[in-house]
């Protein structure tokens, strides 16, 4: 770990933050808020890779748990790590980690840019949609009473707007890599 590291793991969680400031879009008959911070995990894996990635999604839950209001919607603290959306927020640092395994691993300099296309999307919606929705929807489901199916049923609302994450956060990752290519390489 050097400064350069430490440097990226405080960005990334300072752009969740910022991805926080989008109101977010609550519907009725699901506690879980549409946000746009859930990118967040598809775009740090992709960028910085699985363990900074991680680390900047650890660092970014630690400010939640010691009550700064920087989840989506002004919120923070404990109760909210214990609520419905808990899982997902914990789930978050988990989908880096995933999404960033993957790209590290399908990633390399020299492919087409349509094999890098393919293997962020891959990464992205792997790691930040079914990494995250297997942790997220158990923990919404253990919390509200609700049944595993019933909750899962109810979470594929999302879906449609977690691929729509997944291409934007692909098409970043694309050119950051093209520029700066930050991605840790694995074998």
């Amino acid at each position: 770990m050097n400064t350069r590291d430490l440097v990226l793991i405080a960005l990334f969680a300072a752009i969740v933050v910022v991805l926080g400031l989008i109101p977010p879009i609550t519907l009725g008959f699901i506690p879980v808020p549409i946000t746009a911070q859930s990118m967040g995990a598809m775009l740090a894996g992709c960028i910085i890779g699985a363990k900074r990635g991680a680390l900047a999604f650890l660092l970014f839950v630690l400010l939640v748990a010691i009550g700064l209001p920087v989840l989506s919607g002004g919120r923070g603290g404990l109760a909210v790590l214990a609520g419905p959306s808990g899982g997902f927020i914990l789930g978050w640092a988990v989908a880096a980690y995933v999404t960033g395994i993957i790209a590290e691993r399908f990633i390399h300099e020299g492919q087409s840019e349509s094999r890098q296309f393919g293997g962020f999307f891959l990464a992205s919606v792997a790691g930040g949609i079914v990494v995250l929705y297997g942790i997220g929807v158990p923990w919404l489901s253990a919390v509200t009473g609700t049944p595993l199916l019933a909750a899962a049923t109810g979470s594929l609302t999302f879906i449609p707007g977690d691929f729509l994450k997944a291409a934007i956060a692909t098409l970043a990752a694309r050119a950051v890599y093209a520029g700066y290519p930050l991605l840790p390489a694995r074998a």
